[in-house]
């Protein structure tokens, strides 16, 4: 009796798993509120550095600037960057400089390590290496990427080059409001 109820129940299990329908992680990361650039982490990653690269800035970028970047951020690092274009007085770390490196003087090729040897692919973020250089000093940094929507975004910068970046340890942590 008991083996004819286990091989009543292996079949009907079966079944039920065939009608319940398993979603990768990936479909529920919460929305995003704009146009994003194609590709996985570490192609967005890529495309960002080539155009902070070929166009860069010093200090906080100004609207138009952070309007081409807009594809490449997220929601939540858009608007932090943002925020802080927009205030009058701000702190002499976000006036000089490039934010999105350790090298106050910011690189000159940046090659983004790539994410196919990250184990789990249905990761939420995934932190990615790139490798920086200006002339002759060579440095990496971390980026942060997160899964927004169906869109892979640029969500921090670590700074891990090898002298101290003015703002701390993160663009994150840059943007913080100083009080």
């Amino acid at each position: 009796m008991r083996n004819n109820a286990f091989a009543l129940l292996v079949p009907a299990a079966l079944l039920l798993s065939a009608c319940t329908p398993v979603e990768p992680v990936i479909h529920d990361n919460g929305p995003r509120m704009a146009a994003c650039a194609d590709g996985g982490p570490d192609s967005v990653a890529q495309q960002f550095y080539d155009l902070r690269v070929s166009q860069p800035t010093q200090g906080v970028p100004d609207s138009s600037t952070l309007a081409k970047y807009r594809p490449y951020l997220s929601d939540r690092l858009y608007q932090k960057l943002l925020q802080a274009s927009q205030q009058h007085t701000r702190p002499a770390a976000w006036q000089q400089g490039d934010l999105f490196s350790s090298l106050p003087q910011g690189p000159d090729a940046a090659d983004v390590a790539s994410a196919s040897t990250i184990p789990n692919r249905d990761a939420r973020n995934i932190p990615l290496r790139v490798a920086l250089s200006r002339n002759d000093k060579r440095w990496h940094d971390e980026v942060l990427m997160i899964h927004e929507g169906t869109c892979w975004a640029v969500d921090d910068v670590r700074y891990v080059g090898d002298w101290p970046h003015p703002g701390g340890g993160s663009l994150s942590q840059l943007l913080e409001e100083k009080k």
